[in-house]
């Protein structure tokens, strides 16, 4: 009965849209999902304390974007909970949302994320944005404006360029 839409980011191993992407936020009063791997973590700090600052959400998407199916128990919680553990010590930021990687899951990687306090966010929308062969801007946003409807969540690659240029038209 919402006509919220949900923009989620998944910024996990390049920096090169995120600040242009979060200017387009502020500029239109949005606020975002950005699910970040450690190497992000590692790389970006001042970017991070802008998201936090700027109230977007800074979800989980594990420390090294690994299949965690594949991953015994202890391995993937780890993957988890170091980057959530970083998060806590260097920004005071509880971390409460987890995607997994690639969308790759199971019933005990489910029960994994929800044992470690946080919630498993999925998507309604998502296209081969994450290509160094970039989709054309015109069709991408057209697709994605297609697509929209009440209660949607979108994911989309801080590290594309078609999405930062369409981003604004929004």
């Amino acid at each position: 009965s919402s006509n919220t839409i949900y923009l989620t980011m998944d910024v996990g191993f390049a920096n090169d849209y995120t600040e242009g992407i979060l200017d387009t936020l502020k500029e239109k009063n949005v606020k975002a999902v950005f699910f970040i791997t450690k190497m992000f973590f590692d790389s970006s700090p001042d970017t991070i304390q802008r998201m936090i600052n700027e109230g977007h959400i800074i979800g989980n998407h594990t420390c090294n974007h690994p299949d965690m199916p594949s991953l015994d128990t202890d391995k993937a919680e780890a993957e988890m909970m170091d980057l959530w553990n970083a998060m806590n010590e260097k920004f005071g930021y509880q971390m409460k949302l987890f995607r997994f990687p690639e969308g790759c899951f199971s019933d005990r990687t489910l029960a994994l994320v929800e044992n470690c306090g946080m919630k498993s966010v999925f998507w309604s929308y998502a296209y081969n944005d994450y290509s160094t062969k970039q989709p054309e801007v015109q069709p991408s946003y057209e697709k994605a404006v297609k697509y929209l409807h009440p209660g949607a969540i979108y994911l989309l690659h801080a590290s594309s360029s078609t999405n930062a240029a369409f981003l604004g038209d929004w």
